[in-house]
């Protein structure tokens, strides 16, 4: 019988870490779920980026929707379970109303630059709309994650002493859009000048909401 020959250290060096399959392909989906959308992106696309077998991916998440929902879902409803804590536990009354206005919407804005490519990929995803998503039920986390964003923002608005709020709904759509929207595309707004800094952009945002134009 042939001796089995103990591992060399170019055989050790080409073993991958324990959990490291799962963080190359949790990449590799993002990647090219964001360049080409759910529906154009195979499993085995995926697969291939991330430089394993195809078997294996199905192994850690059973489907590409399961990889979808892990990639992109989950850390996104991670963002609103952190966010919602966070202003549960704050008291915005004892604040006065713009800096209140600017804690809350500076700490939106921050959570939305911080995963800017995950949101993005999302919020152009259109999960309403793509059978396999719907079917699973990953479309409906989105937008039970995006409506309790909504609701966050519609006690942020109710807190504002100095300010009535004819229709709150409206107005927490139109706040978390607009901080959305700035965060995640502000730098190509300003096509190619300098851009403000975060702390002029928030503050513009809240002399905005606030008063309805900024002040000077």
């Amino acid at each position: 019988m042939t001796a089995v020959q103990p591992a060399t250290e170019a055989t050790k060096a080409t073993r991958r870490r324990r959990g490291e399959p799962r963080r190359l392909l949790l990449e590799a989906a993002r990647e090219l779920f964001a360049k080409q959308g759910f529906t154009n992106t195979t499993s085995r696309d995926i697969a291939e980026r991330a430089g394993v077998s195809e078997p294996l991916l199905f192994r850690h998440f059973g489907s590409k929707v399961g990889l979808f929902r892990e990639a992109l879902v989950v850390p996104f409803l991670e963002l609103v379970e952190n966010f919602e804590g966070t202003w549960e536990l704050d008291a915005l009354p004892a604040l006065d109303s713009d800096e209140a206005s600017r804690t809350f919407l500076g700490d939106l804005f921050d959570r939305f630059q911080e995963n800017r490519g995950i949101v993005l990929t999302l919020w152009g995803t259109e999960a309403d709309t793509v059978p396999e998503l719907v079917e699973s039920g990953v479309g409906d986390e989105i937008t039970q994650g995006l409506r309790r964003l909504i609701d966050i923002s519609t006690g942020d608005a109710a807190s504002r002493r100095s300010r009535s709020v004819s229709d709150r709904e409206l107005t927490s759509r139109t706040v978390v859009a607009m901080v959305a929207g700035v965060a995640l595309f502000g730098q190509s707004v300003f096509l190619g000048r300098r851009a403000p800094s975060r702390d002029a952009l928030v503050d513009e945002m809240v002399q905005t909401i606030l008063h309805g134009r900024p002040q000077r």
